[in-house]
């Protein structure tokens, strides 16, 4: 790294940074995402290095954290124009050391996992991407998916049960994300079946498209119900990040519309597997926050 870079201060970023942050992610084809930016600089702790030229930011990154039990790291991002210096590395080891003994997760692009793994993150997981204009499945299919289950938007009334129904499913304590939904949100859905709380999912804005996440379901069927619901709500292509154990809820997501982008690594630090239950856990809030 050239030595103008391993002085330069790594410091705290706050919503105030929120444009540069935007910029950072134009800056590397991603969208803007100004909407995602929001949440995770006020529910996380965000880290990056002024650019000296005054240009906005070298390199940003969000920390996450859900107590001693985990913290996610997301949208990890270096200016074109310093990519491939050693910058990126410098940061993710000042945001280790942040989180301390924590386990860490992060879900990585085929183009980041390298330096992850040289990191010290092993590869737990897999999610793909999908993305598309959802087609309602038809009256059969739908009447069979839903049967059992009532889905309905959330209240405040539902907040302490979908709190322990997260806690429960993700592992740890997400009540300063969660408890964020139904400001950041377009959509909040619960799913109950005699009155008991058995999933719950969210809709949100970015860009062009709303993101499903998070996605948690006592069952495949009791997901789709959710999913068929949310998209009743919008016009706007779906976009949501399913993990590949959970084929029967790809697969139908691909028959109804919604098509394949990617696939990201699911990625651990100081811990062998993720916490919690991953056969309710089909979707994340957003890849870069778990």
């Amino acid at each position: 790294m050239p030595t103008a870079f391993s002085q330069l201060p790594i410091r705290r970023l706050t919503t105030d940074d929120l444009i540069s942050c935007a910029d950072l992610s134009e800056d590397r084809g991603w969208p803007r995402e100004e909407h995602k930016w929001g949440l995770l600089l006020t529910a996380g702790a965000g880290y990056g290095i002024d650019d000296p030229s005054g240009k906005g930011l070298v390199t940003a990154c969000v920390l996450t954290s859900y107590g001693p039990g985990l913290a996610a790291i997301g949208m990890m991002l270096v200016a074109e124009r310093y990519a491939r210096q050693g910058v990126g590395r410098r940061l993710m080891r000042h945001v280790l050391e942040e989180a301390g003994d924590t386990p860490v997760t992060l879900h990585a692009t085929p183009n980041g996992q390298p330096l992850y793994e040289e990191l010290g993150f092993e590869n737990v997981g897999r999610a793909e991407m999908v993305c598309g204009h959802f087609r309602a499945p038809g009256p059969a299919t739908s009447a069979a998916a839903t049967a059992a289950v009532t889905i309905r938007p959330a209240t405040a009334e539902d907040l302490p049960a979908v709190l322990r129904l997260d806690s429960e499913v993700f592992g740890v304590d997400r009540t300063h994300v969660i408890t964020r939904l139904p400001a950041f949100a377009d959509q909040f859905r619960v799913a109950e079946e005699d009155g008991v709380l058995t999933g719950y999912a969210a809709a949100w804005p970015n860009m062009a498209t709303q993101v499903v996440g998070p996605l948690i379901a006592r069952d495949t069927e009791t997901a789709k119900a959710l999913i068929t619901s949310l998209a009743a709500g919008t016009d706007r292509p779906l976009r949501t990040d399913i993990d590949v154990r959970h084929e029967e809820l790809l697969t139908w997501a691909k028959t109804n519309g919604l098509g394949p982008i990617a696939f990201n690594a699911v990625m651990a630090y100081g811990v062998p597997a993720l916490p919690g239950d991953w056969t309710r856990r089909f979707a994340p809030l957003t890849v870069a926050a778990g």
